[in-house]
């Protein structure tokens, strides 16, 4: 796990706007799940999956890569990862050069040399964690 509690409020608390890496259309996925937490919570929510570009998803576009949801809909304020953590670093190298101010990795996605980088960076990072199961949790929080 990487990001106490403290480090998950201030994402939690700050942001406006989310971008959803690896969104699934599929309801019985975390990705879609933790999607609809997200927008239900008054998160504004942009969504990412390359295999899903151009379609409709939660009344929502699904873009196709960081940049073109930058593009489209402005900087995000943290990007929420639903990939390999193989990926990470190429998914930092993206956050970055889109502005997004922070990176989450779901469940089992970490790697500690990307969330040192990502924070050398001046990213906020929270690894390993869900924002479904933080939300409830640290609800009292969060005002």
């Amino acid at each position: 796990m990487y990001g106490d509690d403290a480090r998950v409020l201030e994402l939690l608390r700050a942001p406006q706007h989310i971008g959803v890496l690896g969104v699934s259309r599929k309801p019985h996925r975390a990705s879609y799940r933790v999607t609809e937490v997200l927008i239900a919570a008054g998160y504004r929510v942009s969504l990412i999956n390359p295999s899903l570009a151009g379609q409709s998803l939660f009344d929502r576009p699904v873009y196709a890569t960081l940049a073109d949801a930058t593009a489209a809909e402005g900087v995000l304020d943290w990007v929420d990862v639903f990939r390999a953590p193989e990926h990470l670093a190429a998914i930092l190298d993206d956050a970055i050069a889109c502005g997004a101010r922070g990176l989450w990795g779901q469940l089992e996605v970490k790697d500690p040399i990307v969330a040192q980088r990502a924070l050398d960076q001046g990213l906020k990072v929270v690894m390993d964690r869900c924002p479904a199961i933080e939300l409830p949790r640290l609800r009292a929080h969060l005002t």
